[in-house]
């Protein structure tokens, strides 16, 4: 066991809103702060510079590729990554802290708790959802299929799980999540065209709607969350819907 140094990593894009509640969490526990952004027009590089972050600019590939790119740009081995709209709990700081102090794994994970148009949710299949979010550079990276993406590890490494959550700010409005689920669905209806999935009618355009929300809404209990819960459930069998409809148009599409 070691003390080690950690690398807070974050990219971003136009993240005025969250940037600063993300920062503040990391006081105190990060050695640096690394933000990499995709040439933000609101006050988010202020904000970065103001908090003593590292800021560097890059164009965005992609989340993955992006987050990659961020891993490089980190001085310590050992990374500790946030997207702009997370932030620590005040355990989760305190089990990080402890962590460092006397590390003894590859990796870590922690739960993460996301809020709803300002309702924590927890169920829908929402929580736990348990994240590896850090780990040694050198034993893992960014992998998944974009926009989706996860830190995979090495075969042989250790994941150890710490207490606390990661609080995760994700909608401030039914809006909001709408509008990024016709952009989300666009990046994973291309991603399976990319891989040569074609869309089967009945199976995933008709049922795996239906079934994404039975499986939400009943099985995970999303009920139980109420309004917000029906809500979260019915988007996400839209956001499926969406996906397999414009794979389908992709594969209309005349070849160029």
């Amino acid at each position: 066991m070691h003390r080690i140094k950690i690398s807070a990593v974050i990219i971003t894009y136009n993240e005025e809103r969250n940037i600063r509640r993300c920062l503040e969490s990391l006081q105190d526990i990060a050695d640096e702060i690394v933000v990499v952004d995709s040439y933000s027009t609101d006050r988010t590089e202020d904000i970065c510079r103001e908090m003593g972050a590292i800021f560097v600019q890059h164009p965005f590939d992609g989340h993955i590729e992006q987050k990659n790119y961020a891993l490089g740009q980190a001085n310590h081995d050992v990374i500790l990554s946030l997207d702009a709209d997370e932030a620590l709990s005040d355990e989760l700081r305190e089990s990080i802290r402890s962590a460092k102090n006397h590390w003894d794994s590859d990796g870590y994970c922690f739960n993460r708790l996301t809020s709803y148009c300002g309702k924590w949710i927890r169920h829908c299949g929402w929580y736990p959802d348990e994240k590896i979010r850090l780990w040694d550079k050198h034993r893992g990276q960014w992998g998944g299929t974009n926009p989706h993406d996860r830190v995979v590890m090495s075969e042989d490494s250790t994941v150890k799980h710490l207490a606390g959550v990661l609080l995760h700010y994700s909608y401030h409005s039914i809006r909001q999540q709408v509008e990024q689920i016709n952009s989300f669905s666009d990046l994973s209806a291309r991603a399976a065209y990319e891989k040569g999935k074609k869309p089967i009618f009945i199976k995933d355009i008709l049922l795996n709607p239906v079934f994404t929300f039975l499986k939400m809404y009943i099985l995970q209990r999303g009920f139980l969350d109420g309004y917000y819960g029906f809500v979260i459930s019915a988007n996400s069998s839209f956001s499926k819907f969406l996906k397999y409809i414009k794979l389908r148009e992709l594969y209309k599409q005349p070849p160029s």
